[in-house]
């Protein structure tokens, strides 16, 4: 339990700011805290710190114009989500008097340990709101379903929910809401248009600006998708839906600022053309397949150079599967971009040594490099796969699972992810590699993944799926060393068994058994948890965290 010596001050000032988040975000007190206990160097050193960089020689003059202009755009995406998933940012550090303290609250975004379950570390925060400030701190869950169903623009993913003079719920439009910020953005954007020299760079960049001031991204989505000659590239604005634990009806802004490897993307191209096979293979009956998957999906690596918002709090994303439109992804699928040196970071300060710890010592040897490549790089075609719309042509999947979508969907990739690399391997498709590396990596990015706690949706995808395979005896845990292993004889059946599960909740749209299912398997046993206590006696970094910038790049 965290000591409170010396903490009174500092609860005192946090306090009052606590109550008032999403609020006015004005300070209460202008009382210098007290320091914070020593707990929080530890928190900190959880993060391995990676210099987030690239060759850059490859880009044209005008091309490395652009940077800067570009990440400063990612900046405002960041101020964005720091009002989105708190409120004030200064507020809340110009509060906090330990310097390890203040870190962590910028890893986090916040005063909650998002690789811990969200935990409050800062004495009288109290816990983290599901609707973090999309939605008013007093609205229930009934009021807000009965203001929808009589004002759908209440669920819309790109409006805030706020209480009019009357008191009643209304949508307020992210960029009337956020409309300074987004506009600065929005003309940074511009900026690096006009030097584009890639023509579908530069309307993708104009299409985005305009996108940022309108709320409407569809156009630039498939602007996003035609682009297939760029070099440099940014994902920008409100994406994902993760920071909404409420409903998981609200997109979250953040930015990614790209550089494509050319000869590792060459050697992904093809895989984007078995996506249509791969999916009338599926096991399940034909009504969960029903769809075609957009034949003009592709895949590309690329090394990130700037992280900002909702991808850079708390863990950090390797690989990205966009764009989250359905209407996009039916009619043009997405495109999956690996982030090949923030994966390598991973794999080499985190992964092998958790395998060191956790996977069985004659089984080390199948866990590669190549292997957690293929299987991140998987897991983001994987969610092409599937259908995007219930069974009874009623609605969304997304909109019928509400919160319980996120996780479900990373279940499904991750399992379908393996399902294709199995069936792409006995096809010899995926030359000079062993299956029994892409299972082993597999179970051990487990034990990377799981760490993260089983709060956020990708947590409770792996915990599901790491009890599932351990009930069908996929995982077998040696009670002697302390040891897993895969039993690879049950893992094609594990594979399947999982698969059809969740492609059926998902196609039946069936939101009670959606729930039961991931609150029943995703939660961490006391016998799991031990083990994943001992990587951290060992000092294995749980996540890692970017020295990035245009200072680092030489910009």
């Amino acid at each position: 339990m965290r000591s409170r010596r010396g903490l009174f001050k500092l609860w005192i000032g946090v306090a009052l700011i606590a109550a008032g988040v999403g609020c006015s975000g004005k300070r209460t007190s202008d009382e210098t805290p007290a320091a914070a206990s020593p707990e929080m160097g530890t928190k900190v050193n959880q993060y391995s710190t990676y210099r987030l960089a690239t060759d850059l020689s490859v880009l044209a003059d005008k091309e490395r114009q652009m940077l800067p202009l570009l990440i400063d755009a990612a900046r405002e995406m960041d101020a964005l989500f720091w009002e989105q998933a708190y409120g004030n940012r200064d507020s809340l550090l110009a509060a906090l008097g330990d310097p390890a303290m203040r870190r962590f609250a910028e890893i986090n975004y916040g005063p909650w340990d998002r690789l811990d379950d969200n935990a409050p570390f800062v004495p009288g925060v109290g816990p983290k709101p599901p609707g973090a400030t999309f939605y008013p701190r007093d609205m229930t869950r009934e009021e807000f379903e009965a203001a929808a169903a009589a004002d759908e623009t209440l669920r819309d993913q790109y409006t805030v929910v706020r209480r009019d003079a009357a008191g009643k719920l209304v949508a307020v439009p992210y960029h009337q809401v956020y409309a300074s910020r987004l506009a600065r953005a929005a003309d940074l954007l511009r900026q690096a248009a006009a030097l584009a020299e890639d023509a579908g760079l530069r309307r993708y960049l104009e299409l985005r600006a305009d996108a940022l001031l309108t709320s409407d991204y569809r156009p630039s989505d498939m602007a996003w998708m035609d682009m297939k000659s760029n070099t440099i590239d940014i994902v920008i604005g409100p994406i994902e839906n993760y920071e909404d634990a409420l409903f998981n009806y609200k997109t979250a802004f953040e930015a990614y600022v790209l550089v494509k490897d050319q000869e590792w993307s060459q050697r992904l191209a093809r895989y984007a053309q078995f996506l249509p096979a791969l999916q009338r293979g599926l096991p399940v009956p034909e009504a969960y397949k029903k769809e075609t998957p957009g034949s003009d999906a592709d895949l590309n690596a690329y090394d990130a150079i700037y992280y900002a918002g909702d991808c850079n709090a708390g863990s950090k994303t390797i690989a990205i599967n966009l764009p989250n439109d359905e209407q996009v992804q039916l009619a043009k699928g997405t495109r999956r971009l690996q982030l090949k040196n923030a994966m390598r970071a991973k794999f080499d300060a985190i992964l092998l040594p958790i395998a060191g710890v956790l996977v069985a010592e004659d089984q080390r040897q199948h866990v590669t490099f190549d292997a957690f490549f293929a299987n991140t790089m998987f897991h983001e075609v994987a969610h092409g796969l599937g259908i995007k719309n219930t069974i009874d042509g009623r609605d969304t999947v997304r909109r019928a699972l509400r919160e319980q979508f996120s996780a479900l969907e990373e279940g499904k990739a991750d399992v379908l992810g393996l399902y294709m690399v199995t069936e792409l391997h006995r096809q010899g498709e995926v030359p000079n590699a062993k299956i029994e590396d892409f299972y082993v990596t597999f179970m051990a990015g487990i034990f990377r993944s799981v760490r993260f706690g089983a709060s956020s949706a990708h947590g409770r995808a792996n915990m599901t799926r790491f009890n599932f395979f351990q009930e069908m005896g996929a995982f077998t845990r040696d009670e002697a060393s302390g040891t897993y292993r895969c039993d690879f004889a049950k893992m094609n059946e594990a594979v399947a068994a999982l698969s059809s599960k969740i492609l059926m909740l998902e196609g039946d749209g069936n939101y009670e058994a959606a729930a039961e299912f991931t609150n029943r398997m995703g939660v961490v046993s006391p016998a799991l948890q031990k083990d994943l206590d001992r990587l951290g006696s060992a000092g294995i970094p749980v996540d890692i965290v970017f020295e990035q910038g245009k200072e680092v790049l030489g910009l």
